[in-house]
């Protein structure tokens, strides 16, 4: 049972970055919108690739989740199986 709260608790942490790293998206979108409504296109070009940036880490962690729980899955299924 440790190594599936283990398990869980790493998840949770995970999806504490995803929620954070998408709000700091959608701030930094915010701000391109602003900057392009005041035409500070130079600046916007900045904060786009900073969102850009942005997207590939939240892929990389949305991935990371994704891998947490097939192993979550996993080890729920073979103490399942154990049981039976």
């Amino acid at each position: 049972m440790k190594e599936f709260n283990r398990l869980i608790d790493n998840q949770l942490k995970t999806m504490d970055k995803l929620l954070l790293l998408q709000s700091e998206i959608e701030r930094c979108q915010d701000i391109e919108k602003q900057l392009l409504d005041l035409q500070e296109e130079s600046e916007a070009v900045t904060i786009q690739e900073e969102i850009q940036l942005k997207k590939q880490e939240l892929k990389c962690i949305h991935d990371m989740f994704e891998r947490q729980t097939e192993e979550v899955i996993r080890y729920f299924q073979q103490g399942q199986a154990a049981i039976r």
